[in-house]
Formats: C-alpha cells, structure tokens, sequence
C-alpha cells in the first residue's frame, strides 16, 4: 500500500493519505517466541474477564486449568513487564511505578462530570498481533465515552503518551483533568510537564485501582473483542488500518447504552465546554 520509491509522494504524505500514523509504518511488532506469544494472547484474553488477577493467579489458571507446564518467573516476567498489566486489587506488582517519581492525588472521588472536555482518562493496553506485538494507548472523554486520541508503539514510553496528549489538545482543546493510573510513563517528569504546561490537572489512581480508570478498560475489551481477535494485525501499517476503521465506528456509530443509545461523537459535540478545575470543586 505504502511505496518507498514513490515518485511524487514521501512516506509522510502517503501516511497521511490512508490517514495512518507515521509512526505505524516504521515500528515493526515486538517478538517473543511462538510459546511466549501464545501465553500472553491467553493471558490479555483472561484478564479482560478476570482483571483482579495477579501473576501468581494467572500461573495458577495456566498449570491447573490449561495444562501449561511453566514456571512462574516466565509469567510474572510477560505478565507485568511485557504487557504491563495490573491487578485491580493491591498488592506489590499492581502497577510498573517508577518510586523516584511524584505521584498525584485522585481527583475524580464525587465528581460529577457533566460536560465534554471535563474529564479525559488514558491507559496502555498490549495488542496481539498475528506475529509479535505492539502497545495501543487512547484517550477517551469520559462524558461522552469519544475517543479523543490514540496511537501505536512498540514500546510504552513517556515520550509518547505526552505527544498522544498534545496532539489531542490539538485537535480538540484542553480538558480540565486528565486521568491516569501510576505507572512510570505517567509520573515521568516528561508527561507531568506536559500536562501541567497546557494547564491541565492531573488525576492519578490509587495503587491498584484499575477500576478508577474503568472506562479506559472498557474501552479495550470492545477494540480487542470487536476488532483485534477477529483478524490478527500482520504488522504496524495493518494494525493503524484496523484501528483507524474501528475509531471510526466506535465514535461515530457504536452506541452505548451509558449513553442513552446514542453515540461518542454526537454526546462529545453537545455542549463543549471547559472550566478550570478549581472551579469545578468550588475552591
């Protein structure tokens, strides 16, 4: 689809043509071997029914329930610094965080979120890949469940969640608060100036709580039953493809029943508004 030697047109142009981030054509999925790949897309598929479960009780699923014959150092290695996933109840390796970093406090607890652009959340998620696999992040306004903003990666760095939230102040201006969990690449010094330059507060979970950013997990269990699982990305160009398509339906034809059958883009349009937090909480 995309040519190197094209005469008339850079690889950014093409990109920007199939509506593809740049990105998404230079990063190749990440490898494991084939066991380990398997592992992982059992794993992603279990936590998504079962997101209280910890290592310990993945391996245990594993060995008893899918007679897996594998030690548990090879899990809590996939499970928490592969996929970087969390348990949703606290314990030591409920979330990759960073302790040299500052953590901010939770600022969603009796919020009523009332307007678009008031509160926007955004995670991580690892994506299976036919070979391999990349990260999806998203940002979604959680008034009108629109996804603001995503991209892929094969690697969660900070530098990339900050850009993610810039350009999603591009194309749709600041929200009041932004919520996060605690992992590294949200307490990274690059990320909070980011936030806080742009005059944005910034809300992160309590340790653990994956629940506080459950929209956000919502939101992967739809793009991965609805779109990943049923046709296996064959690298970062195919996966921007997919992904493009199923932002497309989400926010303008998926509807939720949150949402009074009504979808993302229609709820996000209603009435955009932005106020400071402090105002919000009546300070």
């Amino acid at each position: 689809m995309i040519s190197k030697g094209h005469a008339e047109l850079s690889i950014e142009q093409q990109c920007e043509i199939l509506e593809v981030p740049r990105s998404s054509y230079y990063y190749q999925p990440k490898g494991e071997s084939e066991f380990n790949l398997e592992l992982m897309r059992l794993m992603d598929e279990h936590y998504l029914l079962h997101p209280y479960k910890g290592a310990p009780q993945m391996h245990s699923w594993l060995v008893k329930d899918k007679g897996y014959c594998v030690n548990i150092k090879r899990i809590e290695r996939l499970y928490y610094k592969v996929m970087g996933l969390r348990a949703v109840a606290p314990g030591k390796h409920t979330s990759k965080r960073n302790k040299q970093h500052k953590t901010y406090p939770y600022l969603l607890r009796e919020l009523k979120i009332e307007s678009p652009n008031q509160v926007w959340s955004t995670d991580i998620s690892y994506i299976p890949m036919a070979k391999g696999f990349m990260y999806l992040t998203a940002i979604i306004d959680l008034y009108s469940r629109y996804v603001v903003n995503w991209s892929v990666s094969n690697t969660m760095d900070s530098e990339w969640c900050a850009e993610v939230f810039s350009e999603a102040i591009e194309l749709h201006g600041k929200p009041s608060i932004i919520n996060t969990d605690q992992g590294s690449q949200y307490t990274s010094d690059i990320f909070v100036t980011t936030v806080l330059k742009a005059g944005v507060a910034l809300s992160m979970d309590g340790k653990g709580r994956a629940t506080d950013n459950a929209f956000v997990e919502r939101l992967w269990r739809s793009v991965k039953y609805e779109k990943v699982y049923l046709n296996p990305a064959v690298d970062g160009l195919d996966l921007s493809r997919q992904l493009v398509e199923y932002f497309d339906f989400y926010n303008h034809e998926r509807r939720h029943s949150s949402l009074a059958h009504e979808v993302p883009f229609k709820v996000y349009r209603s009435k955009p508004k932005y106020v400071k937090y402090e105002e919000l909480i009546n300070i």
